[in-house]
């Protein structure tokens, strides 16, 4: 059970860097506790580039295998002071210049998995250089504690998307977007794609299999200039091979029953060149429209698994036009109808940083933000540890209801309503 009490508002930076590394995004959002519902005001949100020598070095994960520890330590501190500078940026161009509170997913640089079982996960961006630049508390490492609770880390949108399904389902008064059915399920297309769902037998959410991963890979291999497929413009122009997507879709992760995790450390470069070895050669083009449908085929499998009758995506998969046509085809072929969170209030390329800011947002108030249905941990979890700002830390009272729903306010509501000094979570008071 999680819990809650009306509180004052709290206006939090997310900090989020996905498996495609395409960029360190950045949100703020106001948050507040009202009643059983969690009161999300977006106030916006950004994408900043990623140090190129850093994101090469962590997309190689041959480099990565051979890393000692001076590497990893630079790897950290560089990634950490990165992520400085965004929690900045967000503080001083979408905040306001003022904020309570940073939460940082950092990257996750390996996620191991033995027969189906998570033992450990690595995340990296160390968050003193953020509390040290921004002088606010942060919360982050928001995996670990669900994997030491026996739980897959992964995916951590599930206590987010049901509590906004639910928020949806409910159309609650003062909100935006259209009404979700009961039938919905949300889809969030980054490095891996993943799908949370609230059903008749409760909340499920876990990873289908690659969502950008292979297309990226797919696209630095056939050509020097881009390690993506930019507007999905080389898979437009070629056509899926069957051989090739039939041995592509023999894996076993697809059969693997849920809760289960992915990574790049799987669907990487060498993945594919592997399953490509022995087959007839294959052009550019059909390559990127291949593991394109590939995404689009084992996202809309899974969705139809569960009886979906709408899919709300998000992520930056929705970005790259053949895929989201791809997956539209896929979807309708099951009679299931795709929109994008936008129509929901939840910007499609920022979702990952709000659900970023919410998971800090819950921690700081004592509430657990992983789903132990969704990720297979023992049971609820406070997640993510802390690190102080430039003042000392007090926590605030732990929350005493439970939390049934997520409601997105219009931009302004919340903050016309009291733009006083924010009172969250995080007192810096001594």
């Amino acid at each position: 059970m999680i819990y809650t009490t009306s509180m004052e508002k709290c206006r939090v930076i997310g900090l989020h860097s996905g498996t495609s590394m395409d960029a360190l995004d950045v949100a703020a959002a106001e948050l507040r506790l009202r009643g059983d519902e969690i009161e999300l005001e977006p106030l916006g949100h950004d994408e900043l580039a990623y140090p190129e020598r850093l994101r090469d070095e962590l997309a190689d994960p041959a480099r990565s295998r051979e890393a000692g520890p001076e590497t990893w330590c630079r790897l950290d501190t560089e990634l950490g002071r990165a992520l400085a500078e965004a929690a900045r940026h967000g503080t001083a161009e979408l905040a306001n210049g003022r904020a309570d509170l940073v939460a940082s997913l950092g990257q996750t640089a390996y996620h191991l998995i033995d027969e189906g079982r998570a033992l450990g996960t690595l995340q990296l961006g160390q968050p003193a250089w953020i509390a040290e630049e921004t002088g606010l508390p942060v919360v982050s490492d928001l995996r670990s504690r669900d994997v030491a609770a026996g739980g897959q880390g992964a995916p951590l949108a599930a206590l987010f998307d049901t509590l906004w399904l639910r928020g949806l389902h409910r159309n609650l008064p003062g909100g935006i977007g259209r009404e979700a059915p009961s039938g919905a399920t949300t889809l969030n297309i980054g490095g891996i794609a993943n799908i949370t769902v609230d059903g008749r037998h409760g909340v499920l959410a876990y990873d289908t299999g690659p969502g950008n991963a292979l297309i990226d890979a797919a696209a630095a291999m056939v050509t020097n200039e881009r390690d993506s497929d930019v507007d999905g413009a080389l898979a437009a122009a070629g056509r899926v091979r069957d051989d090739l997507l039939e041995v592509l879709l023999d894996d076993e992760h697809y059969s693997a029953e849920p809760p289960k995790s992915t990574g790049k450390e799987r669907f990487n470069a060498e993945y594919l060149r592997t399953r490509l070895a022995g087959l007839p050669p294959v052009g550019a083009e059909d390559l990127l429209a291949t593991v394109t449908a590939l995404t689009a085929r084992t996202v809309a499998e899974e969705c139809a698994r569960h009886a979906s009758r709408l899919v709300i995506a998000s992520g930056g998969g929705t970005s790259n036009p053949a895929l989201l046509t791809a997956l539209r085809a896929e979807l309708a072929h099951r009679d299931i109808e795709l929109r994008t969170s936008d129509r929901h209030g939840i910007p499609r390329e920022g979702k990952e940083s709000y659900l970023t800011a919410v998971l800090g947002f819950l921690s700081v108030h004592g509430i657990a933000g992983n789903h132990p249905s969704a990720t297979g941990a023992a049971g609820p979890r406070v997640l993510g540890s802390i690190t102080p700002g430039h003042e000392p830390l007090r926590l605030p009272a732990p929350a005493e209801a439970p939390v049934n729903a997520l409601r997105v306010l219009p931009h302004g509501d919340v903050l016309a309503e009291n733009d006083q000094e924010p009172a969250c979570a995080p007192s810096t008071s001594p």
